[in-house]
Order: C-alpha cells, then sequence, then structure tokens
C-alpha cells in the first residue's frame, strides 16, 4: 500500500524550497560590494567592446 502523504506539507515545503533557492541567488547577486560589481561590469563591457570589434562589416 501507497504511504499517505499530507499535500498541504508537500505543497509548504515545495515552496520554501524555492525560496531558499531563490534567496541564495539573490545573496550571489546582490550581497557583494560596490567594488565587486564595478569589477564584474567593466569586465562585461570589455567582453562586449571585443566582440563587437571581431564584428564583420557587411
Amino acid at each position: 500500500m501507497a504511504e499517505i502523504v499530507n499535500l498541504n506539507r508537500f505543497r509548504k515545503a515545495k515552496a520554501k524550497a524555492a525560496e531558499e533557492i531563490k534567496a541564495n541567488n539573490n545573496r550571489l547577486l546582490f550581497g557583494r560590494k560596490r567594488t565587486d560589481k564595478e569589477i564584474d561590469r567593466k569586465e562585461r563591457e570589455n567582453a562586449m567592446t571585443e566582440l563587437d570589434g571581431k564584428k564583420l562589416d557587411e
């Protein structure tokens, strides 16, 4: 016979796990120092300018 599962507990546990994942992602994105954010922004800009420089003109 199958085990009886309380759907409310299952739903709440699933929601809590999803919130934890979202919180961890937000900690990675927003829980950084200003200098770290600036370094990442400059790296992205440099990568984009390099990529734009390698494009072929039509």
